[in-house]
């Protein structure tokens, strides 16, 4: 496995001046866009070759960083701030 990337940037959850700074490995970043695109966790886990079970922790992980409840926030979430084409 190659060096660890990540990708930053500012998330403002609450309308408050206070923002929190996010930071996902290159393979959040990977999962996040799949999710994006709609892939299954299924099909999530077959083309990373993971576990179904390691493709769904890799999901709440996400929507724990982000701070939402479903796939669809985290998908807004992620075109809001440029982490994926609309």
């Amino acid at each position: 496995m190659g060096p660890v990337m990540s990708t930053r940037f500012e998330l403002k959850l609450t309308p408050q001046p206070a923002q929190r700074r996010v930071e996902l490995t290159e393979r959040q970043q990977t999962v996040l866009t799949l999710i994006c695109e709609g892939v299954t966790t299924k099909d999530l886990a077959a083309q990373l070759n993971i576990s179904v079970k390691t493709a769904e922790f890799h999901r709440a992980r996400l929507l724990g960083l982000f701070g939402v409840k479903n796939t669809v926030q985290l998908v807004r979430i992620a075109i809001k701030h440029g982490l994926i084409a609309p």
